[in-house]
Protein backbone atom coordinates (compact mmCIF):
# COMPACT_ATOMS: atom_id res chain seq x y z
CA UNK A 1 0.00 0.00 0.00
CA UNK A 2 1.49 3.42 -1.01
CA UNK A 3 0.66 6.22 2.08
CA UNK A 4 0.91 9.77 0.65
CA UNK A 5 0.43 13.18 2.01
CA UNK A 6 -0.16 16.29 -0.33
CA UNK A 7 1.40 19.44 0.72
CA UNK A 8 -1.09 21.77 -0.26
CA UNK A 9 0.12 23.48 -4.10
CA UNK A 10 -0.22 26.17 -4.47
CA UNK A 11 0.27 27.07 -0.64
CA UNK A 12 -2.86 28.93 1.11
CA UNK A 13 -0.58 32.40 1.56
CA UNK A 14 -3.72 34.79 2.17
CA UNK A 15 -4.67 32.06 4.98
CA UNK A 16 -1.67 31.13 6.73
CA UNK A 17 -0.01 34.39 5.96
CA UNK A 18 -1.39 36.24 9.35
CA UNK A 19 -0.77 32.98 11.59
CA UNK A 20 2.30 32.30 10.13
CA UNK A 21 4.21 35.53 11.38
CA UNK A 22 2.79 35.81 14.66
CA UNK A 23 3.71 32.22 15.08
CA UNK A 24 7.52 33.48 13.86
CA UNK A 25 7.62 36.57 16.04
CA UNK A 26 6.40 34.65 19.46
CA UNK A 27 8.81 32.32 19.06
CA UNK A 28 11.49 34.36 17.97
CA UNK A 29 10.97 36.85 21.41
CA UNK A 30 10.64 33.53 23.62
CA UNK A 31 13.73 32.25 22.40
CA UNK A 32 15.51 35.62 22.84
CA UNK A 33 14.09 36.11 26.33
CA UNK A 34 15.27 32.53 27.58
CA UNK A 35 18.93 32.91 25.48
CA UNK A 36 19.79 34.98 28.46
CA UNK A 37 17.33 34.14 31.37
CA UNK A 38 18.81 32.99 34.13
CA UNK A 39 16.33 30.69 35.20
CA UNK A 40 16.11 29.22 31.84
CA UNK A 41 17.00 25.63 32.87
CA UNK A 42 14.02 25.85 35.25
CA UNK A 43 11.82 27.00 32.55
CA UNK A 44 12.66 23.81 30.30
CA UNK A 45 12.33 21.70 33.18
CA UNK A 46 9.27 22.81 34.18
CA UNK A 47 7.16 22.72 30.67
CA UNK A 48 8.84 19.30 30.36
CA UNK A 49 6.22 18.16 32.79
CA UNK A 50 3.16 20.46 31.54
CA UNK A 51 4.10 18.94 27.75
CA UNK A 52 3.50 15.86 29.05
CA UNK A 53 0.26 16.27 30.88
CA UNK A 54 -1.20 18.72 27.37
CA UNK A 55 -0.38 15.29 25.39
CA UNK A 56 -2.44 13.21 27.67
CA UNK A 57 -5.41 16.12 27.75
CA UNK A 58 -5.37 16.22 23.68
CA UNK A 59 -6.24 12.73 23.91
CA UNK A 60 -9.12 12.82 26.06
CA UNK A 61 -7.39 11.71 29.43
CA UNK A 62 -6.49 13.96 32.11
CA UNK A 63 -3.76 13.36 34.22
CA UNK A 64 -2.63 15.76 37.30
CA UNK A 65 0.62 17.37 36.85
CA UNK A 66 1.66 16.65 40.94
CA UNK A 67 0.86 13.13 40.20
CA UNK A 68 3.00 13.04 37.29
CA UNK A 69 5.76 15.05 39.37
CA UNK A 70 5.80 12.65 41.88
CA UNK A 71 5.85 9.60 39.62
CA UNK A 72 9.30 11.23 38.12
CA UNK A 73 10.47 10.99 41.32
CA UNK A 74 9.49 7.68 42.16
CA UNK A 75 7.50 8.92 45.13
CA UNK A 76 3.72 8.28 44.23
CA UNK A 77 0.77 8.70 46.40
CA UNK A 78 -1.24 5.98 45.07
CA UNK A 79 -0.84 3.36 42.42
CA UNK A 80 0.15 4.89 38.93
CA UNK A 81 -2.63 4.80 36.34
CA UNK A 82 -2.42 3.71 32.44
CA UNK A 83 -2.60 7.21 32.00
CA UNK A 84 -0.34 8.72 34.07
CA UNK A 85 2.36 6.08 32.71
CA UNK A 86 1.87 6.85 29.28
CA UNK A 87 2.90 10.47 30.32
CA UNK A 88 5.88 9.84 31.64
CA UNK A 89 6.49 8.08 28.47
CA UNK A 90 6.04 11.54 27.05
CA UNK A 91 8.22 13.44 29.94
CA UNK A 92 10.86 10.72 29.06
CA UNK A 93 10.58 11.12 25.54
CA UNK A 94 10.72 15.19 25.51
CA UNK A 95 13.63 15.18 27.85
CA UNK A 96 15.91 12.77 25.72
CA UNK A 97 14.98 15.09 22.57
CA UNK A 98 15.72 18.30 24.35
CA UNK A 99 18.79 16.95 26.04
CA UNK A 100 20.16 15.55 22.33
CA UNK A 101 21.73 17.67 19.29
CA UNK A 102 19.28 19.81 17.59
CA UNK A 103 18.93 17.74 14.52
CA UNK A 104 19.32 14.21 16.15
CA UNK A 105 15.98 13.49 16.45
CA UNK A 106 14.74 14.18 13.13
CA UNK A 107 17.75 11.44 11.87
CA UNK A 108 17.43 8.01 11.10
CA UNK A 109 19.48 7.11 14.55
CA UNK A 110 17.62 9.63 16.29
CA UNK A 111 13.92 8.29 14.87
CA UNK A 112 14.98 4.65 15.38
CA UNK A 113 15.92 5.50 19.31
CA UNK A 114 12.25 7.32 19.70
CA UNK A 115 10.97 4.30 18.15
CA UNK A 116 12.38 1.82 20.70
CA UNK A 117 15.10 0.32 17.78
CA UNK A 118 17.72 1.98 18.51
CA UNK A 119 20.54 0.66 19.97
CA UNK A 120 23.82 1.17 22.06
CA UNK A 121 25.06 3.54 19.21
CA UNK A 122 22.03 5.16 18.34
CA UNK A 123 22.39 6.62 21.80
CA UNK A 124 26.05 7.13 21.61
CA UNK A 125 25.41 9.53 18.91
CA UNK A 126 22.82 11.41 20.40
CA UNK A 127 25.09 11.94 23.62
CA UNK A 128 28.41 12.41 21.46
CA UNK A 129 31.74 11.03 22.69
CA UNK A 130 30.44 11.63 26.60
CA UNK A 131 32.02 8.64 28.68
CA UNK A 132 30.25 6.00 30.59
CA UNK A 133 30.09 7.60 33.64
CA UNK A 134 28.34 10.49 32.46
CA UNK A 135 25.19 7.98 31.91
CA UNK A 136 23.98 7.20 28.60
CA UNK A 137 21.18 9.37 26.87
CA UNK A 138 18.03 8.92 28.81
CA UNK A 139 15.25 7.04 26.61
CA UNK A 140 12.27 4.99 27.76
CA UNK A 141 14.51 1.83 28.88
CA UNK A 142 16.62 3.85 31.05
CA UNK A 143 16.08 7.36 31.97
CA UNK A 144 14.93 8.33 35.53
CA UNK A 145 16.36 4.90 36.51
CA UNK A 146 15.71 5.99 40.40
CA UNK A 147 12.46 7.10 39.32
CA UNK A 148 11.32 4.40 37.77
CA UNK A 149 12.94 1.38 40.47
CA UNK A 150 11.39 3.25 43.19
CA UNK A 151 13.82 5.21 45.08
CA UNK A 152 11.51 5.10 47.92
CA UNK A 153 13.00 1.73 48.60
CA UNK A 154 15.91 2.38 49.48
CA UNK A 155 17.50 0.28 52.25
CA UNK A 156 20.61 -0.37 54.60
CA UNK A 157 23.72 -1.33 52.63
CA UNK A 158 24.28 -3.93 55.58
CA UNK A 159 21.59 -5.91 54.74
CA UNK A 160 22.21 -8.12 51.88
CA UNK A 161 19.36 -10.02 51.49
CA UNK A 162 17.14 -7.17 51.75
CA UNK A 163 18.28 -5.24 49.29
CA UNK A 164 18.14 -8.12 47.07
CA UNK A 165 14.49 -8.54 48.00
CA UNK A 166 14.08 -4.81 47.02
CA UNK A 167 15.79 -4.67 44.23
CA UNK A 168 13.78 -7.89 42.65
CA UNK A 169 10.43 -6.08 43.65
CA UNK A 170 11.98 -2.43 42.26
CA UNK A 171 13.18 -4.35 38.57
CA UNK A 172 9.35 -5.71 39.00
CA UNK A 173 7.89 -2.06 38.84
CA UNK A 174 10.46 -0.72 36.36
CA UNK A 175 9.71 -3.48 33.99
CA UNK A 176 5.55 -3.02 34.59
CA UNK A 177 6.01 0.59 33.83
CA UNK A 178 7.53 0.06 30.61
CA UNK A 179 4.97 -2.44 30.01
CA UNK A 180 1.83 -0.10 30.57
CA UNK A 181 3.59 2.43 28.62
CA UNK A 182 4.11 0.23 25.63
CA UNK A 183 7.79 -0.87 25.59
CA UNK A 184 9.32 -4.48 25.79
CA UNK A 185 12.65 -4.38 27.67
CA UNK A 186 13.45 -0.58 26.63
CA UNK A 187 12.30 -1.28 22.71
CA UNK A 188 9.18 -1.64 20.74
CA UNK A 189 7.39 -5.67 20.24
CA UNK A 190 8.37 -6.64 16.68
CA UNK A 191 4.92 -6.81 14.62
CA UNK A 192 5.00 -10.40 14.84
CA UNK A 193 4.97 -10.34 18.77
CA UNK A 194 1.84 -7.89 18.94
CA UNK A 195 -1.41 -8.05 20.53
CA UNK A 196 -3.67 -8.37 17.80
CA UNK A 197 -6.52 -6.67 19.28
CA UNK A 198 -4.14 -3.58 20.44
CA UNK A 199 -2.12 -3.31 17.16
CA UNK A 200 -3.26 -3.76 13.53
CA UNK A 201 -0.58 -6.46 12.38
CA UNK A 202 -0.95 -4.98 8.82
CA UNK A 203 0.36 -1.24 10.01
CA UNK A 204 3.78 -0.98 7.49
CA UNK A 205 5.50 2.30 10.05
CA UNK A 206 8.83 1.89 7.86
CA UNK A 207 6.55 2.75 5.13
CA UNK A 208 4.29 5.36 6.68
CA UNK A 209 7.42 6.32 8.38
CA UNK A 210 9.43 7.16 4.91
CA UNK A 211 6.48 8.75 3.50
CA UNK A 212 6.37 11.19 6.50
CA UNK A 213 10.11 11.92 6.10
CA UNK A 214 9.92 12.52 2.49
CA UNK A 215 7.11 15.20 3.26
CA UNK A 216 9.42 16.85 5.96
CA UNK A 217 11.98 17.00 3.00
CA UNK A 218 10.04 18.83 0.75
CA UNK A 219 9.68 21.55 3.65
CA UNK A 220 13.44 22.53 3.76
CA UNK A 221 12.74 26.05 2.19
CA UNK A 222 9.37 27.18 3.95
CA UNK A 223 9.64 29.06 6.55
CA UNK A 224 10.38 27.17 9.99
CA UNK A 225 6.87 27.45 11.64
CA UNK A 226 5.42 26.55 8.48
CA UNK A 227 7.62 23.38 8.23
CA UNK A 228 6.68 22.30 12.13
CA UNK A 229 3.13 22.50 11.17
CA UNK A 230 3.40 20.79 7.95
CA UNK A 231 4.94 17.98 9.64
CA UNK A 232 2.64 17.88 12.25
CA UNK A 233 -0.19 17.48 9.97
CA UNK A 234 1.64 14.75 8.04
CA UNK A 235 1.99 13.14 11.00
CA UNK A 236 -1.89 13.65 11.97
CA UNK A 237 -2.68 12.15 8.39
CA UNK A 238 -0.23 9.31 8.03
CA UNK A 239 0.26 7.88 11.62
CA UNK A 240 2.96 6.14 11.12
CA UNK A 241 3.67 4.54 14.58
CA UNK A 242 0.38 3.21 16.33
CA UNK A 243 -1.01 4.92 19.18
CA UNK A 244 1.73 7.58 19.10
CA UNK A 245 0.09 10.86 17.81
CA UNK A 246 2.23 13.00 20.48
CA UNK A 247 5.17 11.56 19.07
CA UNK A 248 4.81 13.73 15.70
CA UNK A 249 4.22 17.13 17.45
CA UNK A 250 7.29 16.34 19.91
CA UNK A 251 9.40 16.08 16.62
CA UNK A 252 7.77 19.38 14.88
CA UNK A 253 9.11 20.75 17.88
CA UNK A 254 12.33 19.72 17.23
CA UNK A 255 12.02 20.97 13.73
CA UNK A 256 11.83 24.39 14.76
CA UNK A 257 14.84 23.89 17.27
CA UNK A 258 16.77 21.85 14.10
CA UNK A 259 15.80 24.83 12.01
CA UNK A 260 17.20 27.00 14.75
CA UNK A 261 14.26 28.93 15.55
CA UNK A 262 13.94 27.87 19.17
CA UNK A 263 17.67 27.38 19.79
CA UNK A 264 17.01 28.11 23.37
CA UNK A 265 14.05 25.93 24.11
CA UNK A 266 12.20 22.79 22.78
CA UNK A 267 8.66 24.54 22.12
CA UNK A 268 5.31 23.43 23.56
CA UNK A 269 3.07 22.43 20.91
CA UNK A 270 0.74 20.16 22.53
CA UNK A 271 0.14 23.44 24.96
CA UNK A 272 -0.31 25.45 22.73
CA UNK A 273 -3.07 23.71 20.93
CA UNK A 274 -4.95 23.31 24.49
CA UNK A 275 -6.14 26.92 23.59
CA UNK A 276 -7.29 26.90 20.52
CA UNK A 277 -10.98 25.29 20.78
CA UNK A 278 -11.93 22.04 20.33
CA UNK A 279 -14.53 22.66 17.39
CA UNK A 280 -11.21 24.41 15.79
CA UNK A 281 -8.99 21.88 16.12
CA UNK A 282 -9.03 19.55 13.39
CA UNK A 283 -10.92 21.20 10.39
CA UNK A 284 -11.12 18.93 7.61
CA UNK A 285 -9.22 21.58 4.82
CA UNK A 286 -5.63 21.21 4.48
CA UNK A 287 -5.35 25.28 4.66
CA UNK A 288 -7.54 25.38 7.70
CA UNK A 289 -6.01 23.27 9.92
CA UNK A 290 -2.09 24.34 9.04
CA UNK A 291 -3.36 28.13 10.41
CA UNK A 292 -4.95 26.10 13.02
CA UNK A 293 -1.13 24.73 14.22
CA UNK A 294 0.44 28.14 13.42
CA UNK A 295 -1.99 29.78 16.27
CA UNK A 296 -0.88 27.12 18.67
CA UNK A 297 2.42 27.74 17.86
CA UNK A 298 2.40 31.13 18.64
CA UNK A 299 0.03 30.64 21.52
CA UNK A 300 2.64 28.30 23.29
CA UNK A 301 5.26 30.58 22.56
CA UNK A 302 3.45 33.24 23.58
CA UNK A 303 2.06 31.29 27.12
CA UNK A 304 6.02 30.80 27.92
CA UNK A 305 6.69 34.08 27.88
CA UNK A 306 3.91 35.12 30.64
CA UNK A 307 5.50 31.91 32.44
CA UNK A 308 8.75 33.44 32.34
CA UNK A 309 8.11 36.29 33.33
CA UNK A 310 5.95 35.57 36.35
CA UNK A 311 8.64 32.94 37.24
CA UNK A 312 11.15 35.00 37.18
CA UNK A 313 9.37 37.92 39.26
CA UNK A 314 8.86 34.93 41.78
CA UNK A 315 12.34 33.95 41.85
CA UNK A 316 13.25 37.71 42.42
CA UNK A 317 10.83 38.13 45.11
CA UNK A 318 11.90 34.70 46.97
CA UNK A 319 15.70 35.43 46.68
CA UNK A 320 14.96 38.82 48.62
CA UNK A 321 14.53 36.10 52.01
CA UNK A 322 17.74 35.34 51.12
CA UNK A 323 19.52 38.15 52.31
CA UNK A 324 21.80 37.84 54.92
CA UNK A 325 21.46 34.07 55.09
CA UNK A 326 25.04 32.08 56.15
CA UNK A 327 27.28 30.78 53.48
CA UNK A 328 26.02 27.42 54.72
CA UNK A 329 22.35 27.49 53.92
CA UNK A 330 20.43 25.32 51.83
CA UNK A 331 17.81 28.15 51.03
CA UNK A 332 19.36 28.99 48.07
CA UNK A 333 19.92 25.23 46.72
CA UNK A 334 16.03 24.86 47.56
CA UNK A 335 14.77 28.02 45.65
CA UNK A 336 17.00 26.75 42.63
CA UNK A 337 15.16 23.15 42.90
CA UNK A 338 11.72 24.18 43.09
CA UNK A 339 12.25 26.44 40.49
CA UNK A 340 12.88 23.30 38.17
CA UNK A 341 9.51 21.49 39.08
CA UNK A 342 6.13 22.36 39.12
CA UNK A 343 5.66 21.17 42.60
CA UNK A 344 7.97 19.77 45.38
CA UNK A 345 7.00 17.35 48.15
CA UNK A 346 9.12 17.25 51.38
CA UNK A 347 10.31 13.72 50.79
CA UNK A 348 11.72 15.23 46.88
CA UNK A 349 12.83 18.32 48.80
CA UNK A 350 14.87 15.92 50.93
CA UNK A 351 16.04 13.57 48.78
CA UNK A 352 18.01 16.21 46.62
CA UNK A 353 19.60 19.06 49.26
CA UNK A 354 20.29 15.88 51.42
CA UNK A 355 18.47 16.65 54.42
CA UNK A 356 15.52 15.32 56.60
CA UNK A 357 11.87 15.32 55.77
CA UNK A 358 11.54 17.34 58.66
CA UNK A 359 13.94 20.15 58.05
CA UNK A 360 12.83 19.89 54.25
CA UNK A 361 9.48 21.51 55.69
CA UNK A 362 11.02 24.07 57.97
CA UNK A 363 13.19 25.32 55.08
CA UNK A 364 9.22 25.56 52.65
CA UNK A 365 8.21 27.55 55.18
CA UNK A 366 11.08 29.39 55.58
CA UNK A 367 11.31 30.35 52.33
CA UNK A 368 7.40 30.93 51.80
CA UNK A 369 6.05 28.56 49.09
CA UNK A 370 2.78 28.07 48.25
CA UNK A 371 0.85 24.74 49.24
CA UNK A 372 -0.49 23.58 45.61
CA UNK A 373 -2.39 20.51 46.96
CA UNK A 374 -5.00 21.30 49.50
CA UNK A 375 -4.41 17.71 50.82
CA UNK A 376 -3.55 17.50 54.47
CA UNK A 377 -1.23 14.55 53.56
CA UNK A 378 1.07 14.10 50.66
CA UNK A 379 1.33 18.13 50.75
CA UNK A 380 3.33 19.25 47.43
CA UNK A 381 4.68 23.26 47.52
CA UNK A 382 5.51 25.11 44.55
CA UNK A 383 5.78 28.49 42.49
CA UNK A 384 2.56 28.70 40.56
Amino acid sequence: MHFDYQIPDPLPWMQIAGPLAAAEDALARLDERLAKSPIRDGWIARTHFAEACASLWLEGELVHLDDLVLHDAGMDVRAPTHELTRAHAVLRTRRRIAEAKPDWALSAAGLAGLRGRGEQGDRQAERGNRNEEEGEAPGPEDEDSDADTGEAFRVAPTDDRLADVFAAVDAAIAQADRALAGENNGRRQPQSERDPLVYDLDWDEDERLDAWRAVVDQTRNLPPALAAAIAADAWRALEPLQHSPWLGRLLSAALLRARGKARSHLPCLHDGLKAIPRERRRPPEAASRLAVLLEAIAAAAAAGLKDHDRWLTARTLLARKLDGRRSTSRLPALLDYVLTRPVVSAGMIAEELKVTPRAAQDMVAELGLREATGRGRYRAWGIL
